[in-house]
C-alpha cells in the first residue's frame, strides 16, 4: 500500500486463486495437475498466488515522493516557491547537469565542454546554456537532478590562479556550492552515488 496524494491505492496486488486454475486446466486439458506428496502420500491439486504490479504505479509512487515544494522568502520579503523533484541520487534520471556561466564567452563554453566530455561517459549528464545561471538551477531542481557543474571566470584563472581548474559543484537538496577541481569531479561524484 501507499499513500498517493489522491489516497491510499494499492502498490502490488495479491490474488489467493485457490485450486481453481490448476483444476480448470486440468478439467480441460486432461492432464494431471496433482501434485503428489512423499510423506503424506496423498496427491492434490496445488493453489496459486498470482501477485500483480505494475510498473505506472511504482513509477507513480515514485514521483509523488520525490516531489516537494520549498516556500522560501528573500530579503526584500518576496515569497519565491522552489520546485524539487528529491529522487535518490541513484534513480535520478540525470546525475549531473554541465553549464558554462554564459554562453557567449567562448573560453567558458570551450572549458565547459571538456568537463562535460570528462562527465559523460561515468554519468548521464545534461549540457544547458539557455538562460541565466538562477534559472538553469531551477530548471534541473524541477527535473531531479542531484547536481549541477558550473564552469566560470575563476575556472578560467582569471580572477585567481590557485582557482584555476576549479568549477562550482551545486547540491540539488542544500543549494549549497563548493569549489572542486575538475580533477576531482569524477571520483566525488561517484562517491555521492555511493554514499
Amino acid at each position: 500500500m501507499f499513500e498517493f496524494p489522491f489516497g491510499v491505492q494499492e502498490l502490488e496486488g495479491i490474488a489467493a486463486r485457490g485450486d481453481f486454475d490448476l483444476s480448470q486446466h486440468q478439467k480441460f486439458s486432461g492432464k494431471s495437475m496433482e501434485y503428489f506428496d512423499d510423506e503424506t502420500k496423498e496427491k492434490y491439486v496445488p493453489h496459486v498466488v498470482e501477485p500483480s504490479a505494475g510498473v505506472d504505479r511504482i513509477a507513480l509512487a515514485l514521483l509523488c515522493s520525490a516531489y516537494d515544494e520549498e516556500t522560501s522568502t528573500d530579503e526584500k520579503g518576496q515569497t519565491e516557491t522552489r520546485i524539487v523533484m528529491r529522487f535518490a541520487p541513484r534513480i535520478a534520471p540525470i546525475k549531473v547537469a554541465v553549464f558554462p556561466l554564459l554562453r557567449n564567452k567562448p573560453p567558458l563554453v570551450e572549458k565547459a565542454r571538456e568537463v562535460f566530455k570528462l562527465l559523460q561517459p561515468h554519468f548521464t549528464t545534461e549540457w544547458d546554456d539557455r538562460g541565466n545561471i538562477g534559472k538553469r538551477y531551477r530548471y534541473q531542481d524541477e527535473q531531479g537532478t542531484p547536481w549541477c557543474v558550473t564552469i566560470d571566470f575563476e575556472t578560467l584563472g582569471e580572477k585567481s590562479p590557485e582557482l584555476a581548474d576549479t568549477v562550482t559543484l551545486r547540491d540539488r537538496d542544500s543549494m549549497k556550492q563548493d569549489r572542486v577541481k575538475i580533477a576531482d569531479l569524477v571520483p566525488l561524484i561517484t562517491g555521492k552515488l555511493r554514499g
